[in-house]
């Protein structure tokens, strides 16, 4: 089992040690390799450290194709690679990649990134390249007014994401316990996303923070709100990331599908859940008397109706979901998944889930998995667990 990562920065580069190698190149193919985060000469090892999904990844979960790039953030040196450059290349959108020289290379970035609704946008680190938010900025945002309805991607690859942190405004209005407290916004802390999708491989995120405190706003290092086609997470690695709901990634109405990643020492940082309940609280907030807040999921959270046009569900397979934590009161110390409608579905295959801590309860519809331990708190259409360890189960 790794330590838990500490915030300074040069610790991300003495994390663990793995097999794969990937190389500050802008080549396609390959990815999503496994094997902890690494890089001290160059080497990169974000994902899975024993975990793999025995069936392979997807072929969305391949590594895109940069050697003809849009734009490139560097003349090949480190000093080359300056915030008002990476403004300026994600602007634009397309193929970013980045020429800092060989050694790692860290960019500041101390005003969020505002990333084009309108295309496609892909961002290769090479396995050198650290944006970080200093603990003061949300880092990436993709803000679509629309709903389940763009094709639109993100795909980030080779890239660590640390220190991320949003600003919650809209505060919760006030009433007495056991109403809920906190925060209406600030989800996202690495990365915000309504409408768009996503694709994540081969990449770190570490140290981001949402907001700490509300029943509905969460997503440490990522928030997905109403994806078309949702999230793909492929050999990734999630450490010390915190937020109110969703410690690691937090979606509403998004599919969620995970290969060779590794979740560890994510928090869930608010308390008590959520329910509605007039009989506890008289006050209004997002149109119900809303009683707790948050601290569901400390890795991953999930929630909202799936269909069978804009599926909602929660697909593992070759990941380790480790050392995570609800918040007081709250559930789902690895996974929180509520499909309001039940009709959405739970997967967990060649993975290991233990040493989570919070409240668990499983309600399922059919099938004849009843029971997916005590890491997950999950209202579900079925549940499928396949040749993995999960804690709570013999």
């Amino acid at each position: 089992m790794r330590r838990p990562l500490l915030l300074a920065l040069p610790l991300v580069a003495a994390l663990g040690c793995g097999s794969g190698t990937h190389s500050n190149g802008a080549d396609g193919g390959g990815g999503a390799g496994g094997g902890g985060a690494g890089g001290g000469s160059g080497t990169f090892h974000p994902g899975s450290v024993t975990a793999s999904c025995k069936a392979g990844l997807p072929s969305s979960a391949q590594l895109v194709d940069t050697s003809h790039p849009t734009s490139t953030v560097g003349t090949g040196t480190a000093a080359s690679c300056t915030a008002a450059a990476l403004t300026t290349a994600v602007a634009g959108g397309g193929i970013i990649t980045f020429a800092c020289g060989p050694d790692p290379v860290t960019i500041t970035v101390s005003s969020t990134l505002n990333l084009p609704i309108d295309k496609d946008t892909v961002l290769d680190g090479g396995g050198l390249v650290t944006l970080d938010g200093g603990g003061t900025v949300q880092i990436l945002r993709f803000d679509s007014p629309n709903f389940q309805a763009t094709e639109h991607r993100l795909t980030l690859q080779r890239l660590t994401l640390a220190h991320g942190k949003t600003t919650p405004m809209e505060a919760i209005p006030s009433a007495p316990a056991p109403c809920s407290q906190g925060y209406n916004d600030g989800e996202g802390g690495a990365l915000y996303m309504r409408d768009g999708n996503l694709t994540v491989i081969d990449s770190i995120f570490v140290d981001n923070q949402a907001a700490p405190l509300g029943p509905d706003t969460g997503g440490g290092a990522i928030y997905m709100l109403g994806s078309k086609h949702g999230a793909l997470i492929a050999g990734s690695t999630f450490q010390g990331n915190r937020a109110a709901n969703g410690g690691g990634i937090g979606c509403l109405f998004s599919e969620l599908d995970v290969y060779n990643s590794h979740f560890e020492s994510n928090i869930g940082t608010g308390h008590d859940a959520n329910n509605n309940d007039p009989t506890q609280c008289s006050a209004m907030n997002n149109g119900q008397n809303e009683i707790g807040s948050g601290g569901n999921g400390g890795a991953l959270y999930s929630d909202g109706a799936s269909t069978a046009q804009n599926p909602v569900n929660i697909v593992l397979c070759g990941d380790e979901i480790v050392n995570n934590a609800a918040g007081t009161a709250a559930f789902g110390g690895g996974i929180f998944f509520t499909s309001n409608n039940y009709g959405g579905t739970l997967s967990i295959t060649d993975s290991t889930i233990s040493g989570n801590t919070g409240g668990h309860w499983t309600n399922v519809m059919s099938g004849s998995v009843t029971n997916a331990g005590d890491a997950v708190g999950t209202n579900a259409k079925s549940i499928t667990i396949t040749n993995s360890m999960v804690q709570g189960l013999p």
